[in-house]
């Protein structure tokens, strides 16, 4: 309550079906939730470093699953990083609350990525973006072209996304 009180619109987790009481209470109390599933910038060292997460069948259900049960739990939005497009593309199909993806393909309802990445100021530039200062010189330039590419369907693109 005091995290909204102070002005935070959501509260994310990052985790799993091990969250849901979590995201109940928090739901339940009229806190908005935001679940993160896949590759876990907090877990990120537990997970073997930035790795595509939900390769194989096993995994791919598990996460599957997890973001089942956090809809079911209240949240109100996932995000799912790094995780194969198909995956990706059926959670988003299967629930019913909005799904941000990224590195997570095109099939998700939203698109999301790291500013620095996005403009090519971090030390290695990820697979799944695209370095839109690049293109336009300037910052604010780089801004309204990664917009006008999601909204156009032109990025992601086939190769910014896993399998």
């Amino acid at each position: 309550a005091r995290l909204m009180q102070a002005g935070a619109h959501m509260v994310k987790l990052e985790g799993g079906a091990w969250l849901s009481e979590s995201v109940a209470r928090l739901a339940e109390r009229g806190i908005p939730v935001c679940g993160h599933l896949g590759l876990t910038p907090q877990s990120v060292n537990k997970l073997g470093g930035y790795k595509v997460q939900g390769r194989g069948d096993d995994a791919a259900q598990a996460i599957f699953d997890d973001a089942c049960i956090l809809q079911e739990a209240g949240a109100d939005l996932l995000v799912l990083e790094c995780v194969p497009t198909e995956l990706a593309t059926r959670i988003t199909e299967h629930l019913n609350i909005p799904v941000i993806g990224i590195g997570a393909g095109p099939g998700t309802d939203a698109q999301v990525l790291v500013l620095y990445d996005m403009l090519g100021f971090s030390p290695r530039i990820p697979k799944f973006t695209h370095n839109f200062l690049a293109d336009t010189g300037d910052v604010q330039g780089a801004l309204k072209a990664y917009a006008e590419a999601v909204r156009n369907g032109e990025f992601p693109r086939p190769e910014h996304g896993f399998t």
